[in-house]
């Protein structure tokens, strides 16, 4: 097995504060892993420790490649240009300027503005466009698409999935619990100082207890119910539908979401 970045038994305080102990982290090269905690939990401190921007107490973290990073909260000059940014970034990396970057990143269409005037969404780009100067082998995405539109959601996920085709490794730390169970391979949950889950959301799902949500539509409303056996608590309520002659319109079966899972793990500890 081939790991981009391990972190074994990294431990942080501010003052007698203590936020990460003992935290062990496997990623594997080319795949895209998200990192999910509560407010609190350390979450962005484990991150700045990774991308090298804080200091840690004791531990290690090896980076096996070059890391390119979004933070969550950054900016540039107010009156520099999308493509000046783009060239000094470059220079400071001591690489040509990708023309295939800039391209699919869409930086051509505001590239005559200044940083002021571009919108979430297009700062979102070119923030992601600079994280890619250089061709890193890792890259670390905290919260890439928060503040953005449907649309500007959407074309950063394409622009993710096409990283992820390249084989690229992913770090990606987000509230939104849909877009995480999209993109990524595993997740690691973060609470208590520690992590308290790593693997798939279906894994995550089976540890939780498989539960499943049916939603019936009647004439009169929609009602959900929520099991753990889908056969006998979907002909109980047929069942009991049928004596009462309630006509059924629809009908739908879902997993639990990992948004409800996140949310009662973090309850249980």
């Amino acid at each position: 097995m081939s790991y981009a970045i391990q972190v074994q038994e990294l431990n942080k305080s501010y003052g007698n504060n203590t936020v990460l102990k003992g935290l062990h982290i496997q990623i594997k090269s080319g795949e895209t892993f998200a990192l999910l905690g509560v407010n609190g939990a350390g979450k962005t401190t484990a991150l700045e420790c990774i991308e090298g921007l804080r200091s840690y107490d004791s531990g290690s973290i090896t980076i096996r490649g070059k890391l390119g990073i979004q933070l969550q909260s950054s900016s540039l000059p107010a009156h520099i240009k999308p493509m000046e940014a783009v060239r000094l970034f470059a220079k400071w990396n001591h690489v040509p300027v990708d023309p295939s970057v800039t391209e699919s990143l869409g930086i051509a269409e505001f590239e005559k503005k200044q940083y002021a005037q571009l919108s979430t969404g297009q700062k979102r780009r070119l923030h992601l466009a600079l994280a890619l100067i250089g061709e890193p082998d890792i890259i670390v995405l905290d919260e890439p698409t928060a503040g953005l539109d449907t649309i500007g959601r959407q074309n950063l996920h394409d622009q993710i999935r096409k990283l992820q085709t390249q084989g690229k490794t992913i770090i990606l730390a987000s509230h939104d619990m849909a877009e995480v169970e999209t993109l990524c391979d595993r997740i690691a949950i973060l609470n208590g100082k520690s992590i308290v889950f790593c693997g798939t959301a279906a894994e995550l799902r089976n540890q939780m207890g498989k539960t499943y949500f049916i939603h019936i539509k009647t004439q009169e409303d929609t009602k959900t119910y929520e099991t753990d056996n889908i056969t006998d608590t979907l002909l109980s309520l047929l069942n009991s539908l049928k004596q009462t002659d309630t006509d059924v319109l629809d009908i739908k079966v879902e997993h639990s979401s990992l948004e409800q899972n996140f949310i009662e793990i973090a309850r249980r500890l």
